[in-house]
């Protein structure tokens, strides 16, 4: 069930220090959390990562065996028809895998369920920490662990969440086994879960929630019932042009017609002077 009560989480400055907590959006953090929607992303997810290259020949694409080893009768042994048969050594294979697809779609409204569900999961264990802005002129992976020990979470999964694609960010945390960089806007469910703290910058926030309103805004508009104003402007609209085609159509047989009369008469005078 979904609390009407507001979230706060810890906020902290780029170098590690406390400040006042930060009120996390409502949209997005009202306590929701769907475990199977979650358990349907994440299945989805690892399923996509899969290549699906496992193969096994079978008896058709086994080098050999094309010729009989053996008569049919008289050997007093098993009839056989080929050596690469499934019960021969160096035969094919019955029923192997074959280059397949694991791909699994979840539809966009319940992936975006399963992310907000993640993100509320966090929240309740109070695992999500917003600092105010990543500012690295270069990539330095020493500056970032210092701001993980000194958040006390340098020996947790850390996923940090920055306000759109900052190399430098990214390239500082890479060789940190536990820590993950990744744009606000790339997370997954599957993320989410995986980590035990979630460092997201409070600029993703404002972005994201403005990008989101205006995506629901543009949905409603498509969406939005026809006026009856415009319905009876489409109806006029598709009358006059119904009447107009009809007008074209008969204008074009009255000529055909006056065509033919005139081809008519034309022969009927050549045959008289011809008599």
């Amino acid at each position: 069930m979904a609390e009407n009560t507001s979230i706060n989480a810890a906020s902290y400055t780029s170098k590690g220090a406390a400040r006042d907590s930060f009120a996390l959006p409502s949209d997005l953090f009202d306590g929701t959390i769907n475990m199977p929607v979650m358990h349907q992303a994440v299945k989805a997810y690892l399923a996509n990562q899969r290549q699906g290259n496992a193969a096994t020949k079978t008896r058709g694409f086994v080098i050999g065996g094309n010729q009989k080893p053996w008569k049919q009768k008289g050997t007093g042994r098993a009839r056989q028809g080929s050596t690469r048969a499934p019960q021969w050594v160096g035969g094919g294979t019955v029923f192997g895998p074959t280059p397949r697809s694991y791909a699994q779609y979840v539809p966009r409204k319940v992936r975006a369920l399963a992310r907000k569900s993640a993100f509320n999961a966090r929240a309740r264990e109070n695992a999500v920490m917003v600092i105010d802005a990543f500012t690295y002129d270069a990539p330095k992976t020493s500056q970032l662990l210092e701001l993980l020990k000194t958040l006390g979470v340098a020996d947790r999964k850390v996923l940090i969440l920055t306000d759109g694609v900052k190399p430098n960010v990214y390239m500082s945390g890479r060789n940190l086994p536990r820590t993950h960089v990744l744009p606000y806007s790339d997370v997954s469910t599957y993320h989410l879960l995986w980590s035990d703290v979630v460092i997201v910058e409070a600029g993703a926030f404002s972005s994201t929630g403005s990008a989101d309103a205006a995506e629901s805004t543009e949905n409603e508009n498509e969406a939005a019932p026809k006026t009856p104003a415009r319905k009876t402007a489409k109806k006029s609209t598709r009358k006059t042009a119904s009447k107009t085609a009809g007008r074209k159509t008969a204008a074009k047989k009255t000529v055909a017609k006056k065509s033919t009369a005139k081809k008519s008469a034309a022969k009927k005078a050549a045959k008289k002077k011809g008599k």
